[in-house]
């Protein structure tokens, strides 16, 4: 479905390519959702940087792959557009709806989303949902909403820590064809921005200038290119 709007899914946006660390069963619930093997509705929360975004759009990448119809919103761009966008999204197999938080405490908001709920709800479509905090948090001003909320499985995703973002990155690496030592990883580490993002953007411009040098992703060579 193309949406009137310049959205448009990540490259990297995959379910293989989520590195899961704590959040192995909320992975495996939004992969089993898309196949159509598990709970139609996933309501996903967690602080900045933790992948709610990031399985969003895997999720509708998967979903586009195996042809379903499929659609991401990100709310935060809410300003962008009316509320009846999401009145053409009840035939769809998947809806993917970010940020949440963005839309609560505004009627017209709110009544569109309980009306997509229902609608996708009776034509066995899937519903998956982020947020920057639980459902219960959310002020809603419409109660129906509020319980539709607390329908189907409902996941925090937790943050990497220091050994996990070593082991992200590391996969990552592997998934761009380069050997990424764990001295190395921990050296980038230590020196570079610690959201997974940042990360993981550092990770290809290293990949880019050891391509460019034909050389290996060593500590000292790392260590020319941050300083």
């Amino acid at each position: 479905m193309q949406l009137p709007l310049d959205i448009t899914l990540r490259e990297s946006a995959s379910l293989a390519s989520f590195y899961p660390g704590k959040n192995r069963q909320a992975l495996s619930d939004i992969n089993a959702c898309v196949e159509n093997r598990g709970e139609h509705f996933i309501y996903l929360w967690g602080k900045p940087g933790t992948g709610r975004s990031h399985l969003l759009q895997a999720a509708c990448r998967l979903g586009s792959e195996q042809r379903q119809a499929v659609a991401y919103l990100p709310l935060l761009q809410a300003p962008s557009f009316e509320p009846a966008i999401l009145s053409d999204l009840g035939m769809l197999d998947i809806v993917c709806l970010d940020d949440i938080q963005a839309i609560t405490g505004r009627p017209a908001w709110e009544q569109a989303l309980f009306h997509l709920f229902n609608q996708l709800r009776d034509n066995g479509g899937k519903l998956l949902i982020s947020a920057d905090r639980a459902p219960a948090r959310l002020q809603l001003g419409l109660p129906d909403l509020n319980s539709r909320l607390g329908w189907g499985l409902c996941y925090q995703l937790l943050p990497l820590d220091d050994q996990e973002k070593m082991g992200a990155i590391i996969d990552s690496a592997s998934r761009l064809g380069m050997t990424l030592y764990p001295e190395t990883a921990r050296y980038i580490l230590q020196r570079a921005p610690r959201d997974m993002e940042s990360l993981l953007q550092i990770l290809k411009q290293l990949d880019r200038a050891s391509l460019a040098a034909q050389r290996k992703l060593t500590v000292p060579f790392v260590r020319s290119l941050l300083g």
